[in-house]
């Protein structure tokens, strides 16, 4: 998993390199504020990619004294990291299209720059999918930070590529920066929601509320020992998700038996929800308040049910 991870934001970095070259000499030749606004759009995202490329190999890491719930953390700063550089970026796209739009642009071989802009739409799809795929396989929030940037790129650059196409039959110049301002409005868009999504992780909130109803169904149906549950308790490090809850059983049960019943339940956790690390406490029946307890139809049809599945 490891290795997959690697391989693609090595792919990510070399393709924004080779982008980041033929964006800055094409928009030195052009004059074209857009196509420099794209040189320093790929320019960030090579960045991110190199910081993704960093944080899935660590994120992996296994938990030693120092950190011991594990170092997937790493990828959420990444994704934040990478958010804040993509902001920073369409500031400075604004500042340099409000400059040519006051003192004029003075445009010139656009042929050029409409076609390293089509080079990079093709290109950055390409990677882009590889990237969105690796990061879906393997829960990576630092890869979808970095496949929702080359998403944003593919989308900028079609833009700037339609711009300078428009540039070169009306003879608009005006269009230039226009077009930059609209791809810096593009950026500050996801940039925003990438902030989001790599910061919520960090304040330790919930699981999304499918996985946390996956867990309860899980309850209810693996095993009939379970006799009610409290204070499910759920967060996620990097594509680590942790679980902690307490279970209440009956009071004659077994230490050996509770540690049986505390391992399967574990497994049946980790079957529908990998990479997740469980923390189950045992406390009594009598010890539970009624509304923690199932209703004994439910446990019945659990009991059914596991006896159909030894069947």
């Amino acid at each position: 998993m490891v290795e997959k991870k690697t391989t693609v934001a090595l792919l990510s970095i070399f393709s924004n390199t080779a982008l980041v070259v033929l964006k800055l000499v094409v928009g030195l030749l052009t004059n074209s504020v857009s196509v420099l606004a794209e040189a320093l759009h790929s320019g960030l995202d090579l960045i991110a990619a190199a910081i993704a490329y960093f944080s899935v190999r660590v994120a992996d890491l296994p938990a030693d004294d120092g950190h011991p719930y594990g170092h997937g953390k790493v990828e959420n700063f990444s994704g934040l990291i990478e958010a804040l550089l993509i902001s920073v970026a369409a500031i400075l796209i604004v500042n340099e299209s409000v400059d040519k739009m006051i003192n004029g642009v003075g445009m010139r071989r656009l042929e050029w720059g409409v076609l390293v802009m089509g080079i990079s739409v093709v290109l950055n799809i390409v990677v882009s999918i590889m990237l969105f795929r690796t990061a879906k396989k393997t829960d990576s929030i630092a890869l979808q930070a970095d496949a929702e940037h080359l998403r944003t790129d593919v989308f900028t650059s079609l833009g700037v590529f339609v711009g300078l196409g428009l540039i070169k039959f009306t003879g608009y110049e005006i269009l230039d920066p226009l077009v930059a301002m609209g791809v810096a409005g593009l950026i500050f868009f996801i940039s925003t929601r990438l902030i989001r999504q790599s910061a919520t992780p960090l304040l330790d909130t919930n699981l999304p509320q499918k996985e946390r109803e996956t867990i309860e169904q899980l309850l209810k149906h693996c095993d009939p020992r379970i006799v009610g549950w409290h204070r499910l308790r759920t967060r996620k490090s990097g594509s680590w998700r942790f679980v902690d809850l307490h279970i209440h059983v009956e009071s004659d049960i077994t230490v050996g038996e509770a540690h049986e019943l505390c391992r399967e339940l574990e497994e049946c956790i980790r079957k529908e929800l990998p990479r997740t690390q469980v923390l189950v406490h045992v406390e009594p029946k009598e010890d539970a308040a009624p509304n923690e307890l199932r209703p004994p139809e439910e446990i019945a049809n659990a009991r059914n049910s596991k006896k159909n599945n030894l069947h």
